[in-house]
C-alpha cells in the first residue's frame, strides 16, 4: 500500500463549503423522515415484481453520500459533528410534531386534524427507531470509510463510498424495522420490507457514484483538504474534532 499523505488540517480552520453541506445534510435528514416517511409508495420492476417502499427512501440514501463526502473530505470528526447535529434536528422536529399534535385544535381546523395526525403522527417505535437507526447507521457509515481510505491510501474512492453505506444501511435499515414494528407485523413482513429498503438505498449509492466522484473532487480542490484519520478518536459520544 502506498503510503497515507499527510493531511492538511489545521485547529480552527475555518472552510468555505462545511457549513453548507452541513446544512444540505440536515435538510435532506429532515424531509425524508418527516416528508418522506409518511407515505408509502409502490412500484413493479421488470425481474423482481412489485416492491413496496417508504417514498423517503428516494431521498434518505442521500444522507449518506453526504455522509460520505464529509469523511472523505473533512475526516471523521467533522462528520461526527454534522451527524450529532441532525440527530439533534431530528429529536426536536419529532417533539415538536408530538406537541403540535396534541394541542387542543381550533374549531376551523378541526376536519384538518386527522390529516395532521396521519402525515406528522408517528408512533413513539417509529420516532425512537427513526433516532436509534440513524445515529448508529451514520456512525458506521462514517467509520468504515475513514478506515478504508487508511487501508486504500486514498485510492479507488468508489470502494470506499459503497462499502461503507453498505455497512451503515445495513445497521440503520436493521435497527429501524426491528425497533419500529417487530411485534406489530409479521417476522416474514418486517424482514422483507427492510430487505427491499436496503437494496434500494444501497442501489442510490452505487447510482450516484459519479455525482459523489465530482463533489469530492471540488471540495478537496476547493477546501485544499484530503483528511486521513490516521490518529483519530473514533469515539461516537463526543462533539469536538
Amino acid at each position: 500500500m502506498s503510503a497515507v499523505p499527510a493531511s492538511t488540517t489545521q485547529p480552527g480552520r475555518v472552510y468555505r463549503y462545511y457549513d453548507f453541506v452541513m446544512a444540505a445534510f440536515v435538510t435532506v435528514l429532515l424531509c425524508s423522515n418527516l416528508i418522506g416517511a409518511a407515505k408509502a409508495a409502490q412500484v413493479t420492476l421488470p425481474v423482481i415484481g412489485t416492491v413496496t417502499f417508504g417514498a423517503g427512501v428516494l431521498f434518505f440514501p442521500i444522507s449518506y453520500i453526504f455522509g460520505d463526502v464529509l469523511t472523505e473530505v473533512y475526516g471523521y470528526g467533522r462528520d461526527r459533528r454534522v451527524v450529532w447535529a441532525g440527530f439533534a434536528a431530528l429529536a426536536f422536529a419529532t417533539f415538536m410534531s408530538l406537541v403540535v399534535l396534541n394541542m387542543p385544535v381550533a374549531p376551523f381546523m378541526a376536519d384538518y386534524q386527522k390529516s395532521l395526525q396521519d402525515v406528522f403522527g408517528n408512533t413513539w417505535r417509529i420516532a425512537l427507531g427513526s433516532l436509534i437507526a440513524f445515529c448508529c447507521g451514520s456512525f458506521t457509515n462514517s467509520y468504515v470509510l475513514a478506515k478504508m481510505k487508511l487501508w486504500t491510501g486514498g485510492r479507488w474512492l468508489w470502494t470506499r463510498t459503497i462499502g461503507s453505506t453498505l455497512a451503515g444501511e445495513l445497521v440503520d435499515s436493521s435497527l429501524f424495522y426491528v425497533i419500529a414494528f417487530y411485534g406489530i407485523w409479521p417476522l416474514e413482513k418486517v424482514l422483507q420490507v427492510a430487505v427491499a429498503q436496503y437494496v434500494l438505498k444501497t442501489g442510490w449509492e452505487v447510482v450516484m457514484t459519479p455525482v459523489t466522484y465530482k463533489v469530492v473532487g471540488f471540495l478537496k480542490r476547493a477546501e485544499n483538504e484530503d483528511y486521513f484519520d490516521r490518529h483519530t478518536d473514533f469515539t461516537p459520544f463526543r462533539v469536538r474534532v
